[in-house]
């Protein structure tokens, strides 16, 4: 049988990146949180986490991590139906449970919270968003490292639930006088091929995407890496290169003509996706319910 009490300390140093971090959670000494995770690695006999800064677990560590998460979950649900019963003496209340969910940027920064910030008040529910790409968000929850995920994947990941929860629209936009500077002869081939455009990192291959539909041709322009979803506006709005901004983000400058589409008309639109776990928990089946139905008042 685990020791749940070791477990959590090996929780709370992946969760804080580091023991002394973990220690001030569990409100013990880091010596402590330090003997609770080398006993659990000579149990289990094997090394759980690799101590940098910060602290990361091993492939183990966060098979164990997993664990803990959903068995903290359950408590969670049983203290809410039980609200006399002290289930753990180190972690939050039970009616404060915390969701971990990935989400991409422009969902953070257009329409998520606006989606979910009644249900976190009113339901007491705290959340720890991890940023990724849409596309890349459903790996995290494959590997357990988070509870739920935005993501454009339908096909639900072994485990989870998936449900659609909309149509997210994008505009290809530069400014005025970078339009004029790069396009004046038409959005094609040549004149793509030479446009700086602005991606947000790697992963994001939405401005990739539109160059394939316009030209059907795999081209590399020069690029700007900016990782930030207001930033990566500023950029176009700036005359740095043109990108792809949610439609609902930048409508604004598109009326006062601080923007201009590149290809009028011809919006692109990726599909958006909830999954999370199918372990039958109250509250998260409640806020899966709910960010279902909230979206639908902002996405298409």
């Amino acid at each position: 049988m685990l020791d749940y009490a070791l477990l959590e300390a090996l929780a709370a140093v992946v969760t804080h990146g580091s023991f002394g971090r973990a220690a001030r959670a569990l409100n013990v000494t880091p010596s402590a949180v330090s003997q609770r995770v080398k006993l659990l690695e000579e149990r289990v006999g094997s090394v759980l986490v690799t101590r940098g800064q910060p602290c990361v677990a091993t492939p183990s560590g966060a098979l164990l991590c997993r664990h803990t998460e959903r068995v903290q979950m359950l408590e969670s649900e049983l203290g809410g139906q039980m609200p006399t019963a002290r289930l753990s003496s180190n972690t939050l209340p039970a009616e404060w449970p915390t969701l971990r969910v990935a989400v991409n940027d422009d969902s953070v920064g257009t329409w998520f919270i606006d989606a979910v910030a009644e249900f976190c008040t009113e339901r007491r529910m705290l959340l720890d968003i991890v940023i990724d790409d849409q596309d890349h968000t459903v790996q995290r929850i494959r590997d357990g490292s988070v509870q739920g995920a935005i993501t454009t994947l339908a096909e639900p990941v072994q485990g989870c639930r998936s449900v659609r929860l909309g149509r997210m629209r994008y505009r290809a936009v530069c400014s005025p006088a970078f339009f004029e500077r790069y396009f004046a002869d038409g959005v094609k081939r040549d004149t793509l091929r030479v446009a700086p455009c602005v991606d947000f990192n790697p992963k994001d291959e939405l401005q990739q995407r539109f160059i394939r539909r316009i030209t059907r041709a795999e081209i590399e322009p020069p690029r700007h890496w900016i990782p930030h979803v207001e930033g990566f506006e500023r950029a176009c709005v700036a005359g740095m290169g043109w990108g792809m901004c949610p439609e609902r983000m930048i409508s604004p400058h598109l009326k006062t003509g601080a923007l201009v589409e590149l290809s009028e008309g011809r919006p692109f639109d990726v599909d958006l996706y909830w999954q999370s776990w199918r372990l039958s928990i109250g509250w998260l089946d409640d806020f899966s319910a709910a960010l279902r139905r909230k979206a639908s008042e902002f996405l298409d």
